[in-house]
């Protein structure tokens, strides 16, 4: 059962990485913000389950395969963050890419400081 949590939980997680990729990707800003948001809205969502299943102890195990490993595992996306840094730092734009990495590493580390205590 925990197999079948994770896919459709990653399939989940994917296509709200896809829409959110929609609806920034008018933008003019160099910065990646579509890949910034998805990680962020991860974190946000695996710091909150965290805490409430650590602290509460109010969320089944078979949540946390759903929602951490699937949801979490396909929205987030490291492999696109470190591809966006590299293209900005190839096309010359080395200040973008290290402000790309402070703000990405800072919001997504500091959520966890918020919420999982």
């Amino acid at each position: 059962m925990n197999y079948l949590l994770v896919f459709i939980g990653g399939g989940l997680g994917s296509l709200l990485r896809f829409l959110i990729s929609l609806g920034i990707s008018k933008t003019t800003i160099t910065l990646p913000l579509a890949t910034l948001s998805s990680n962020v809205i991860s974190c946000l969502i695996f710091g909150t389950l965290i805490y409430t299943y650590q602290e509460k102890n109010l969320i089944p195990d078979n949540y946390k395969h759903l929602v951490l490993i699937g949801i979490c595992g396909g929205l987030s996306t490291f492999s696109t963050f470190s591809y966006e840094t590299f293209e900005l730092v190839k096309q010359g734009m080395t200040m973008w890419a290290i402000i790309n990495i402070i703000i990405s590493c800072a919001l997504c580390t500091g959520l966890f400081f918020v919420f999982a205590k």
